[in-house]
């Protein structure tokens, strides 16, 4: 991430802003010791597939995943409702 003091901001903030939009990067500036950031928003699709946002977890399954389809919940249940 790019890091530039805020006087240059004020000088240069059409471009920094076109910096931005351009490459998604987000601009750290630095202001008397504090950071900020500037940073794109992008709006949420909605007709994206949600599950496509999901993290890739490979170890969270220790064994086969198959053996997960065989496995009988029925003694866990109670099906006697009132």
């Amino acid at each position: 991430m790019k890091t530039i003091p805020v006087d240059r901001l004020t000088t240069n903030f059409i471009n920094l802003l076109e910096e931005i939009a351009t490459t998604g990067d987000p601009i750290e500036l630095d202001w008397q010791g504090k950071r900020f950031q500037i940073s794109p928003v992008t709006p949420k699709n909605i007709a994206t597939n949600r599950l496509d946002n999901l993290v890739r977890r490979p170890n969270v399954i220790i064994g086969d995943p198959e053996d997960l389809v065989s496995i009988s919940w029925e003694h866990e249940l109670n099906l006697d409702l009132p």
